[in-house]
């Protein structure tokens, strides 16, 4: 009598040929780069700034070793002709102390930063928690999606590090071995009451550091330096920053804007923060000091990097804040929507009045759809049922505004008519789509602090129970639910995990992308 096997499947000898083994890359080395795109990787979705000022950083520290040549010759000739200034009596006056300090850290600049390299990979190696199949396996598939995606030859390792309350992740690298850390308040919003698709994107934007080569030890060696220019050193930081953003949407747009909110708003406010409003005051935020904030940081302002996570018609803005008109030559979409507040760039004047904020706030309460009160963060845990779902929250347009901009209207635009109960259909208006149309604002406040009439019907109406970002367990995110009012404004069509983008979704590409296949699983177009 012959017994079934335990085990559903086949298990014996296979019935017919043997499938050919997966294809396995040939390993990174000096010339064939990270991913299987070369060592300039995947150029279309490069900041447009970000290879100039390599350049920029590679002659600045050319330029830096060429001087520390000549020293190094001319301390040679003068000790043996036994007269004249030496690298040892340059140390007497200002600046020669200067010209010794940049001799001693460009003779040990390299060995400094191999040795931090190897530093930094044993520390996560003796003291974080690796990703693994066993431990955090749903974080690993990520990174194994973005590296497979991203077309990396090898997958990084994948650490979670104790964050003690910060929020952060990184990527880094050692000889050819690449690693992602996440902070574990950072892993904490991949939970099904939080936020996973944020998560997804920040993991994706990590692996796009090391996709783009941001992390390579001869890039940091070459175009250091760069970092000690005023101005240029942080534009070039910004430039990477905006780039592995792209990487980030390019592997989960749905989760591009809900990262901005962890980001500003925290792990447990993220479900609160209303993205329009954030990526608004890019536009409506001016004034000297505001760009001086972003020029001297690493990374774009929050409110920047939202908006151009928001709008992918254009690159994100390194310079000058979006909405500006430079010289009449350049322009940029600007706020979608005028809020009742004045923009912190005014005068004191135009600002409300404590009875005219309290009215203004009755005005707002009396349109305000149920479940949006009590925002003070959500918890694991909790029952949240009676809550709007968080991405709908985020993503409703503000109360008491007018839209004033927005992705441009026409057959697929917000002007479009509704293709469903009320809310518009998706227009290819970039991850977030058009904003929704269903229902009308009313009438702008009046005086400013005024009513703002009816409620919308779509995009901040009531909360739906099929919603694409409708009730989860524990009234969390769900992926899969779909809304009532129609399509959610930034969930992106749906497709597999790795799968390349529809054709044009992303006008940040330079036009259409190519199809996916084993050697462009991207699905980007031939490089010329």
């Amino acid at each position: 009598m012959t017994h079934p096997s335990p085990h559903p499947g086949p298990v014996g000898p296979p019935s017919g040929p043997a499938a050919p083994p997966a294809r396995r890359d040939e390993a990174p080395n000096l010339i064939n780069g990270a991913t299987r795109h070369g060592i300039l990787g995947q150029k279309r979705i490069r900041h447009p700034w970000e290879l100039p000022l390599l350049g920029v950083g590679v002659a600045v520290t050319g330029i830096g070793y060429l001087i520390w040549l000549i020293f190094v010759i001319m301390t040679i000739v003068n000790l043996i002709r036994g007269t004249g200034p030496t690298i040892f009596t340059l140390g007497d006056t200002l600046i020669g102390s200067y010209l010794v300090q940049l001799f001693v850290i460009l003779l040990v600049f390299p060995l400094i930063i191999w040795i931090a390299r190897a530093l930094m990979y044993a520390q996560q190696r003796a003291t974080a928690l690796r990703m693994s199949p066993t431990q955090f396996p749903e974080g690993y598939r990520i990174v194994a999606e973005a590296a497979s995606q991203f077309g990396l030859r090898r997958v990084p390792d994948a650490y979670v590090a104790s964050g003690n309350g910060v929020i952060n992740a990184f990527a880094f690298g050692h000889g050819f071995r690449r690693s992602v850390v996440l902070y574990s308040d950072m892993f904490e919003v991949g939970g099904a009451p939080r936020d996973p698709e944020a998560l997804r994107f920040v993991i994706g934007h990590e692996v796009g550091h090391i996709a783009a080569g941001h992390v390579s030890y001869f890039r940091l060696v070459l175009a250091n330096l760069i970092s000690y220019v005023p101005l240029l050193g942080s534009a070039f930081s910004r430039s990477q920053e905006y780039t592995a953003d792209n990487f980030g949407h390019s592997y989960c747009p749905g989760g591009s804007l809900g990262a901005m909110g962890v980001l500003s708003g925290g792990k447990y406010l993220n479900a609160e923060v209303n993205v329009h409003e954030l990526a608004d005051r890019a536009a409506t935020e001016k004034g000297l000091w505001v760009h001086i904030v972003n020029w001297r940081s690493s990374h774009p302002i929050i409110t920047w990097r939202a908006h151009a996570l928001r709008d992918r018609s254009r690159r994100g803005h390194l310079w000058f804040r979006p909405g500006d008109a430079i010289f009449g030559l350049y322009t940029s979409p600007g706020a979608w929507y005028r809020g009742p507040l004045p923009a912190g760039s005014t005068f004191s004047g135009p600002y409300p009045t404590p009875e005219q904020v309290l009215a203004m706030l009755d005005a707002a309460d009396a349109v305000r759809p149920a479940g949006t009160l009590g925002q003070f963060g959500r918890f694991n845990g909790a029952d949240y049922s009676d809550r709007m779902p968080m991405r709908q929250l985020q993503l409703s347009p503000p109360l008491l505004s007018t839209p004033v901009g927005g992705p441009p209207q026409g057959p697929s635009g917000p002007g479009a008519s509704p293709s469903g109960p009320v809310g518009p259909p998706r227009g290819p208006a970039g991850p977030m789509g058009p904003k929704s149309s269903g229902g009308s604002a009313g009438p702008a406040p009046q005086g400013g602090y005024g009513s703002a009439g009816p409620a919308p019907q779509s995009g901040y109406g009531s909360p739906a129970s099929q919603g694409g970002y409708g009730s989860a367990p524990q009234g969390g995110y769900s992926a899969s639910a779909q809304s009532a009012a129609g399509p959610s404004p930034l969930a992106p069509p749906a497709r597999p995990s790795g799968a390349a983008d529809p054709a044009g979704t992303d006008p940040y590409t330079q036009g259409p992308q190519g199809t996916a296949s084993a050697d462009n699983p991207w699905g980007m177009p031939p490089r010329s």
